[in-house]
């Protein structure tokens, strides 16, 4: 049971730090025995990368969409049109398997190695709740809609459980 220090960003994500304190397990110099515990913990203030690549793709759907509704007011840009519906399609994929991802290491991140780890399935995950429509990254104002939703599942080839 090694110590090192953790990171925490105000997402919940967190991930292991640099190595602080060998326990009494491992009599080697420089080697852990396997299991991590927490020495010190330093909070950050803001989100993590994985939230902030996410507002930037957010931003980024939001004006293609803003530059979209504006193309289709003022006519004869059919093919600027679809070629931007494509892009905000890949947008939207991107956005998804960015979240994926910062849900995945929010829900096992250490989990299997980190002394006191619940070993219990969620039995909502945050993909299926994101899925269904609800409210995600609420701390950076961002909604999902079902609309949204079935989007990203046809860009992805994923299929809505019920």
């Amino acid at each position: 049971m090694c110590y090192f220090e953790q990171t925490r960003w105000a997402c919940g994500y967190w991930r292991w730090g640099h190595f602080r304190q060998q326990c009494n397990k491992e009599y080697r110099t420089g080697e852990t025995c396997g299991l991590k515990l927490v020495y010190e913990t330093q909070i950050e203030r803001d989100v993590c990368k994985l939230c902030h690549d996410t507002e930037k793709k957010q931003r980024r759907y939001d004006k293609m969409y803003r530059d979209v509704q504006r193309w289709q007011s003022e006519g004869n840009r059919n093919a600027t049109i679809e070629r931007t519906c494509g892009e905000m399609q890949e947008a939207l994929g991107q956005i998804y398997r960015i979240r994926e991802e910062h849900d995945h290491r929010l829900q096992f991140l250490g989990q299997r190695h980190c002394v006191g780890a619940s070993k219990k399935a969620n039995p909502n995950p945050p993909r299926a709740r994101w899925l269904h429509g609800d409210t995600w990254m609420s701390h950076l104002g961002f909604t999902v809609t079902e609309a949204v939703a079935n989007v990203l599942l046809q860009s992805t080839g994923l299929a809505v459980s019920s």
